[in-house]
């Protein structure tokens, strides 16, 4: 069988032609077969993710025709997990996704729209918003740049909305530089809390009136593992997205009669995850090494998107003051 881009990172490990040339293209950065483990049944594509933008396209594409002797084989359908549209699952519905440029928050955003729904995506990032836009150009998709943490920019958004607003994912966030709490700056610690959690809260605050005089609506907050335990992330982080638990659970409380539900999944590993800051901490990452090299799996920005798009769809009617664990069952150990 032929080794193509959808191949999964396992099969061309696994392959005598592909495993050489996937170990060399590692050894060229200090990288090995081992820190793959992981996300061996992602395809060979999502490497270009995983890098964050150190890995072009045409590594991939020099991969799999030297794998062919240069004669590009004919993409077949990767062998894990398709995603499946289901047709006008958000038609008539207005859903705002935040961090819509990109990762989770482009998939969210683009599911959504290819399922119906009308799009609000709001980002930091123009330019990359008005390329998600023209990517979609049947869909309806309104862009807005700004800050989610100032109130300007959260009121440009609810006015972009208009006067329906079915839904909000609360996607955008930050991560920290690991650092332990006596290690944790002030520029770190507000920057994170900002992004993460303030943000989330203006931007909730500002929707709900919309829902509460409809009797409807769904709040999708992205916490994460680290909003589940003390050992995935750093001290700012992993105080962010336990806060962002708490506030999706109060809200879930305080608003579930007046038809509003509010949930929140929480990411493990996923391969477009979020940059880190330049300067890491090595204390903080000495002690966590060994616990996040246990994430039993890597999922993709469309994988999350699935669990994400779920929980705001009618399908999850019964669901409120959930905290749904999408991350390869890391959780349970």
């Amino acid at each position: 069988m032929a080794l193509t881009a959808n191949s999964t990172i396992g099969e061309w490990l696994d392959s005598p032609v592909g495993g050489p040339l996937v170990e060399g293209l590692l050894a060229q950065t200090g990288g090995s077969a081992e820190a793959l483990a992981p996300v061996r049944g992602l395809p060979l594509q999502q490497l270009v993710s995983l890098s964050q933008g150190q890995m072009p396209q045409s590594v991939i594409d020099g991969l799999v025709l030297e794998a062919n002797d240069g004669i590009a084989p004919e993409e077949e359908a990767s062998a894990g997990w398709q995603e499946r549209i289901t047709p006008e699952r958000f038609a008539g519905k207005t859903i705002v996704v935040t961090g819509a440029a990109s990762g989770i928050g482009r998939a969210t955003a683009s599911r959504i729209a290819r399922e119906g729904g009308r799009v609000i995506a709001v980002d930091i990032s123009a330019d990359r918003l008005a390329e998600f836009q023209a990517s979609l150009p049947e869909a309806d998709v309104t862009v807005v740049s700004g800050d989610i943490t100032k109130q300007e920019s959260v009121d440009e958004i609810v006015a972009a909305a208009g006067q329906r607003i079915d839904g909000l994912a609360n996607v955008a966030g930050i991560n920290d530089d690991f650092s332990p709490l006596h290690e944790t700056s002030d520029a770190t610690w507000e920057r994170v809390m900002g992004v993460n959690v303030t943000g989330a809260f203006k931007l909730t605050r500002a929707v709900l009136p919309a829902m509460i005089d409809a009797g409807r609506g769904a709040v999708l907050n992205v916490a994460s593992e680290a909003g589940l335990r003390g050992n995935a992330s750093g001290n700012a982080y992993t105080t962010s997205k336990h806060a962002v638990v708490g506030m999706t659970k109060s809200a879930a409380f305080m608003y579930g009669p007046r038809g509003i539900r509010v949930n929140a999944v929480a990411p493990g590993g996923v391969a477009t995850g979020i940059p880190f800051p330049p300067n890491v901490s090595q204390a903080g990452s000495a002690r966590l090494h060994p616990f996040q090299s246990q994430i039993p799996t890597v999922a993709t920005a469309e994988e999350l998107a699935a669990s994400i798009t779920f929980l705001l769809s009618d399908d999850a009617v019964n669901i409120n003051g959930a905290i749904l664990a999408s991350d390869g069952g890391w959780s349970v150990q």
